[in-house]
């Protein structure tokens, strides 16, 4: 007997830029996808595809996110705060990138991160305000995520 949860991919949808991807992938691996966002979205027409409409509060999508993960779902974010908090529900998190977090890289994610937030603002000083922000998101991005993507639904649909 297969005791593995169905499958489910979370997306942190407002500033997604793999929508179509994941919409892709979903539709041919026939797993529910729920994106969720701050405000309406258009989606293709299909039952595996739903639309979570979480508002503007802050961190209401994370919120949302966060109280249906689970084993068996898969969280696609950039959020590394968000991925550490389904991480500790037991789901699976990607960056759109295809970079997946995991109990072993999130600590050290974190605290990474928490250190740039505090040298951003001596360092944006020091070069008269600009950011320097991620590189632009390339065609192989978008091949390293949908890899990424493939690989942990493989991983979440293997028996226990």
């Amino acid at each position: 007997m297969n005791t593995t949860p169905a499958p489910m991919i979370l997306i942190d949808a407002d500033a997604c830029p793999v929508k179509a991807e994941i919409t892709e992938i979903a539709l041919r691996r026939n797993v529910l996808a729920v994106f969720v966002a701050g405000s309406f979205l258009r989606l293709t027409d299909h039952p595996l595809l739903k639309l979570y409409v979480a508002g503007d509060g802050f961190d209401a999508a994370d919120d949302a996110i966060v109280e249906v993960a689970r084993s068996g779902s898969v969280t696609v974010t950039a959020d590394i705060l968000l991925a550490d908090r389904v991480l500790k529900k037991g789901g699976a998190a990607i960056d759109p990138r295809g970079r997946e977090f995991t109990e072993a890289s999130i600590g050290e994610t974190v605290a990474t991160r928490d250190l740039m937030a505090e040298l951003r603002p001596g360092l944006e000083g020091q070069t008269g305000g600009q950011g320097g922000g991620p590189p632009p998101y390339a065609k192989a991005d978008r091949a390293a995520f949908k890899n990424a993507l493939d690989r942990v639904l493989t991983r979440l649909t293997r028996p226990t």
